[in-house]
Parts: C-alpha cells; structure tokens; sequence
C-alpha cells in the first residue's frame, strides 16, 4: 500500500463514521459554507484550526503560512481574507500564533535555511524592533516565547491596516481582529488581550504589547 492509499482509506473511514453519527452532515456543508471565522496560523502541522477550536468544517475559514505572517504584498493571503471578509460576512479575524515555532525560532537566532529566510525577514523584523526588550530575558526560551507573542500582535497591526479591513470598517460592518497563540504542550489557546474592532484601534497594539511577557 503506497502512502497515498493509506491517506485515503483513513478517508474513507472519517467519511463513514461522521455519516453514522450525522447522516446528514455532507449534504448541510455541501449547501454553503457560512463561517464567522477567519483563522491566519502557522503552518505547523500540529497546530489545526478546526481541531484546537472545537469547531465543524464549514465553521471556520482559514489561512496558513510559515510564522503565521501578514505581508501587505502577499495577494494569497490578501485575497483570503478579502473573501472571508467582503464575500462571507465573516465576524471575526483570529490571528493565532504557537509556541515552539520552528519559524520565529530560526528568525531569532538568525539561522539560515534557503528560499524561507526571504520570507523569516519579517518575523526578523519585529525580532530587531524589539531587540532590547528581547535582550532583557534571561534566556534563549524566554525570547522565543515573547517574540511567538509579539510577532501575533505584530501581525493583528498588520490585518487591520490592509484595506480589506479598513474598508469593512469605513462601510460599518461589524469586524474584530484578535490575536492568541496556542501551547502545543498542553493544547490551550490564550489570549493576548490584542483586539482591534476599528480604526481607532489600529494604533494601539503597541501599548497592548508592551503588557505581553515571555511565559
């Protein structure tokens, strides 16, 4: 049996026990999908948006990528979020962050692993701009904590400058960005308290970051 055949007979198996328990399931989440989620992560394979939030397929929209970054220039994650937010009336803009990222970790030591640095730049970034704050910790642990939680407050500031957000909020939908990060050892979210719900708000992250700590 190739790797593939036994991606696909566990398919089989989840599709017929989610019919034994809801016969109806595929039919209802064929009909639309009406999420009031959006979800930007990490890429980590162990950090799954609809697992860790409890929540059905069809409940939340998401978005992933390396060090669960924002860059105003990438379209894939632009275009994303202009869907959920123009075409699915989502509600809320979940930026969620882990510790333990293997991403913000090679960005804090400044390693050097190919194509991906160009991309961990960002995350170097907020790395620099909170470099003495960072150097006040007492270990390499304790920085890459903090800088996983800066680099989510970073990246909340960044979805609420794109136009798609501020645009939703000049034309008065209801809309909030939040940010968390997720402990792989124990499987909680928590939230950092960053939560932007206008344009007013935009500015004030860095007033709520100054509040975050490295455990």
């Amino acid at each position: 049996m190739s790797s593939l055949d036994a991606i696909l007979a566990r398919n089989r198996r989840w599709a017929d026990g989610v019919r034994r328990n809801d016969p109806q399931f595929f039919e209802r989440l064929a009909v639309q999908q009406a999420p009031r989620y959006m979800w930007i992560g990490c890429a980590d394979s162990r950090v799954p948006a609809t697992e860790i939030c409890g929540l059905a397929p069809g409940e939340i929209f998401v978005h992933r990528n390396v060090a669960n970054v924002v860059v105003h220039t990438d379209l894939n994650c632009l275009s994303v979020l202009q869907y959920a937010v123009q075409v699915l009336k989502v509600s809320q803009v979940i930026v969620c962050g882990h510790l333990g990222c293997g991403g913000v970790r090679a960005a804090l030591r400044g390693d050097r692993l190919g194509l991906i640095d160009n991309w961990l730049q960002h995350v170097r970034d907020v790395a620099l701009a909170h470099e003495d704050r960072l150097a006040t910790l007492p270990d390499e642990q304790a920085r890459w904590d903090l800088l996983c939680k800066l680099n989510v407050a970073e990246q909340v500031r960044n979805v609420s400058r794109t136009t798609v957000v501020q645009q939703a909020w000049q034309s008065g939908q209801p809309l909030s960005v939040h940010g968390v990060v997720y402990r792989i050892e124990d499987g909680l979210l928590h939230d950092l308290g960053v939560e932007l719900t206008g344009p007013a708000d935009a500015d004030a992250v860095g007033r709520l970051v100054d509040g975050l700590d490295g455990g």
